[in-house]
């Protein structure tokens, strides 16, 4: 099956912000485009909205003259649906609820012919409940386009219950048609990445809610160590904080109120203020003119240590050692076998340093943790913790190890699990449950990942740097810490770790 010919008439029902995306997306890749909306008038206009946005195209030479023009010759604005009779596909993009969707396209199933493709751009209502209102409900698909629809990239085709197989993969064939990066998934609450992407938040306001680190410190973590391009906090202000927190509601409502994608007290707070991010001037951070930014918590310069231990093998940190050695610090290695055998850098006063596993500084003498970074070499800043028990001396040397190897150093809190830690085990897991349950594959996801939310790395990339275990070892020892449920460990996540290593250690 292959993607739709460019002669073929391309329908959009809804004429807001991501409807003229997707018309804009399908007219510049060379179809007749018609729009229409329910709203007299609104069609017109966004047929001239788009026609600026295609002027501004020419002026940054993205677009010729002759290619605008001809752009604008094949656009045009309806105002009935009997004026889309003879479309091949027709997406709608109008307002998020069921029953206004389901009327939609009853009365579209009563114009088009049966050969033509119906779509929805629905990012939270599932794919089959409003394709189960057609009387031929196998050429109904999803066609999730990220905003801005012409520039990003990402493309999620979802298949409902009864959607045909042809239909997908035309839908599929058609989006890569258009210049986009299409990925297949199953119609399941969420989809790809408004289901995989919850941890970001959710990880952030639960630190946030220990009392473990403000915004400011939250965020610059997940950028400067964990390489996400903004944080969650930040990023959630730009979204609005109405608009995350319904999509998260949905997730969780969805799941039948699954504890993974329990929504946040803090952010609820926030909404019930009015706090909605940017377009309100106020959200966990003050975009008011003169307002200023809070910084994150560094701490103050202190003397590095003149030599360290280290015991054990350090994983995914172990590239730390050269580090070290450069900044002129002497490493000793040892690696010893037993019980009290561990992954650990042994200061001079005594106390350890240790990656951050899942468990608390509290639980034992004078260990401060140091969280997870995407690279521990172009890293800017690094996390700390340790508990109000542990030596000023050892929390000291330990962020002097780090200020020598020229990172900025954040003491938060003593949460299991960190925050960078704790963020990329929970996406690395719901990654692996998805699969599991035929959600999408590990490359659609993975891609879903990089291409729509900017993740530095996709799950299963994380999964396969860090190592089988380590996520699933993570979260089993946060889950006996924080024991609602919402930090266990999946199933899948249980088999990756432990079921393949039994082959191995067979074979």
């Amino acid at each position: 099956m292959t993607a739709l010919d460019l002669s073929s008439p391309v329908a959009v029902v809804g004429t807001g912000t991501m409807g003229q995306g997707i018309a804009q997306v399908a007219l510049v890749a060379g179809h007749p485009v018609r729009l229409y909306d329910a709203a007299p008038g609104r069609a017109q206009e966004a047929a001239d909205a788009i026609g600026a946005r295609l002027d501004r195209l020419v002026a940054k030479d993205r677009l010729s003259p002759a290619e605008r023009d001809a752009a604008r010759a094949r656009l045009e604005p309806v105002d009935s649906l009997t004026a889309l009779a003879d479309s091949a596909l027709v997406v709608e993009a109008v307002l998020e609820q069921l029953e206004v969707k389901q009327e939609l396209l009853r009365e579209l199933e009563a114009v088009v012919g049966d050969t033509c493709l119906l779509a929805t751009n629905t990012s939270s209502l599932s794919v089959t409940a409003i394709g189960g209102a057609l009387r031929v409900p196998g050429r109904f698909v999803g066609l999730h386009f990220f905003n801005p629809a012409p520039l990003m990239p990402l493309v999620e085709v979802v298949s409902g219950f009864a959607t045909d197989v042809t239909s997908a993969t035309r839908a599929y064939e058609t989006a890569r048609a258009w210049g986009k990066t299409p990925v297949a998934c199953a119609d399941t609450p969420g989809f790809i990445v408004n289901r995989i992407a919850r941890p970001f938040y959710a990880e952030a306001f639960a630190v946030y809610e220990a009392q473990a680190a403000d915004p400011a410190t939250i965020d610059a973590v997940l950028r400067e160590s964990g390489g996400f391009r903004m944080g969650a906090f930040e990023l959630t202000d730009l979204i609005g904080q109405d608009v995350n927190e319904a999509v998260t509601h949905s997730v969780w409502r969805s799941f039948f109120q699954d504890v993974r994608f329990t929504p946040s007290l803090a952010q609820r707070r926030l909404v019930e203020s009015g706090r909605l991010g940017r377009k309100t001037g106020r959200g966990w951070y003050d975009y008011a003119e003169g307002a200023e930014r809070p910084e994150p918590h560094t701490a103050d310069a202190a003397e590095p240590p003149a030599h360290v231990v280290a015991e054990g093998d350090l994983g995914p940190a172990g590239e730390l050692l050269p580090m070290i050695r450069e900044a002129g610090i002497t490493v000793r290695e040892e690696h010893e076998e037993g019980e009290d055998s561990g992954t650990r850098l042994v200061l001079p006063s005594g106390g350890h340093l240790v990656p951050a596993d899942g468990r608390t500084s509290a639980e034992f003498r004078d260990v401060v943790y140091f969280d997870l970074a995407l690279d521990y070499r172009r890293a800017t800043r690094i996390a700390l913790s340790a508990s109000q028990d542990t030596s000023p001396q050892v929390l000291a040397e330990a962020i002097g190890l780090f200020q020598a190897l020229g990172k900025k150093v954040s003491v938060i809190g003593d949460v299991p699990g960190m925050i960078v830690a704790r963020t990329v085990a929970r996406i690395v897991d719901l990654a692996h449950d998805a699969v599991a349950k035929g959600v999408a594959t590990e490359e659609d996801i993975d891609t879903a990942m990089r291409l729509g939310v900017n993740y530095p790395l996709g799950p299963f990339e994380w999964s396969r740097r860090l190592g089988r275990t380590w996520a699933y070892n993570l979260l089993d020892e946060l889950h006996l810490r924080e024991p609602s449920g919402r930090c266990a460990p999946s199933l899948a996540l249980y088999r990756h770790a432990y079921a393949t290593d039994k082959r191995e250690a067979a074979s």
